[in-house]
């Protein structure tokens, strides 16, 4: 039997999400991760955080069936560097200017600024999904870039990409598994025992003195969003020199998601805030996404961003917490090590085998990091 006629498609390039109806952008997504809603990405560019200027220049792929409708997206940006991402290809940049080639501008498929797994197809059909994969190649061929990139792209959108050729590449995070816990003592039980008196210790000492608030809904307030835009901005200027988020940033979250966030926040005996952790809620997860202080207080880092996340998690019933990139530190604290997923289309044949060659290379030390960290989580050995 022959197959049937392909659906009439369009393909369209948008100049940003915020010019597409957020229904109609939020219909192609199950809503279950905050980072991919027509909320976020919207404000990042209302805030100018992304845009002029900021090296993200929003280039949404979109697809559109014959009666105009949208039925897939995915979020796209033209990029002039490679900050902000997370998955590094600075090397590779070096050795396409080496080579004589411009590697910028990119193509990116990601969230700006977000580590965090997710969706990058958003397309209730697999047909369409792969027509967004099409679509970003050929932006790539069509206007001399060097080439397109889907980063913490979700497991089980990744066969698509390596069905089309694209190539593959994995990382390491640390992400908290609730199994079923009905309290932190319950998750502090599998621990070994040195294990759970180091995590005991670490919790009293960071909240020695202090008054942890935890803030949502209509309950974070002005003050709050000061605070926690100068925490925000501690880390930034460490981290990366300035900020990525534009203070309006942190006022649009909190008019647009504010139900999808949790602040907490340390104040001192003075009552005046000193430390804050920003997290968002998913279906089932708790995300850790910003931190800061402006007070050096031993583990306060590890109870705001980590234990008090375990703690909201178990509260709520979530399935996990995934707090960010990097931090080793994190398995210690009982974070398992988790694959992370990215995928590149390399527009020259000669540049693309030389990446397939380093992420082979990559891929086989990370088979061993990946078997060390399995192999010294800090839990009670069974039997």
């Amino acid at each position: 039997m022959a197959d049937a006629d392909p659906k009439p498609r369009k393909i369209a390039i948008g100049t940003g999400v915020d010019a597409i109806d957020p229904a109609a952008w939020d219909a192609l997504h199950d809503g279950g991760n905050p980072f991919v809603s027509h909320d976020f990405l919207a404000l990042l560019e209302r805030s100018g955080s992304v845009g002029a200027d900021t090296g993200w220049q929003a280039a949404p792929l979109l697809i559109e069936d014959d009666g105009g409708a949208m039925v897939a997206a995915a979020p796209a940006y033209l990029k002039s560097h490679s900050q902000g991402e997370y998955v590094f290809d600075h090397a590779w940049a070096d050795a396409w200017a080496r080579a004589g080639g411009d590697y910028y501008p990119k193509l990116q498929i990601a969230v700006p600024f977000t580590p965090v797994p997710g969706p990058r197809l958003l397309a209730p059909d697999d047909d369409d999904a792969r027509l967004l994969i099409r679509a970003a190649e050929a932006v790539v061929r069509q206007n001399g870039l060097s080439s397109a990139h889907a980063t913490f792209v979700a497991a089980d959108q990744m066969p698509l990409f390596e069905a089309a050729g694209w190539l593959i590449r994995r990382d390491i995070q640390f992400h908290f598994a609730n199994a079923g816990y009905a309290a932190f003592d319950d998750f502090l039980a599998t621990l070994t025992s040195a294990r759970r008196k180091q995590l005991r210790k670490e919790r009293a000492r960071a909240t020695d003195g202090l008054r942890i608030a935890e803030l949502t809904g209509d309950a974070i307030g002005p003050a709050h969003w000061d605070a926690m835009w100068l925490f925000y901005q501690d880390t930034g200027a460490r981290k990366w020199g300035q900020p990525y988020l534009t203070r309006a940033a942190f006022d649009m979250m909190g008019r647009a998601m504010a139900d999808r966030i949790i602040l907490l926040i340390a104040y001192d005996g003075d009552d005046r805030p000193v430390a804050g952790a920003m997290h968002l809620l998913g279906t089932d997860t708790l995300y850790g996404r910003y931190w800061g202080c402006l007070v050096d207080i031993p583990y306060l880092h590890f109870e705001l961003c980590y234990y008090r996340a375990i703690d909201i998690a178990i509260e709520r019933g979530l399935k996990r917490v995934e707090a960010g990139a990097q931090g080793g530190h994190k398995l210690a604290r009982g974070y398992g090590p988790v694959a992370t997923w990215s995928a590149h289309f390399i527009a020259d044949a000669a540049f693309r085998r030389a990446v397939a060659d380093y992420l082979e290379q990559e891929r086989r030390a990370e088979d061993s990091e990946m078997a060390w960290l399995e192999g010294h989580m800090p839990f009670r050995r069974k039997g």
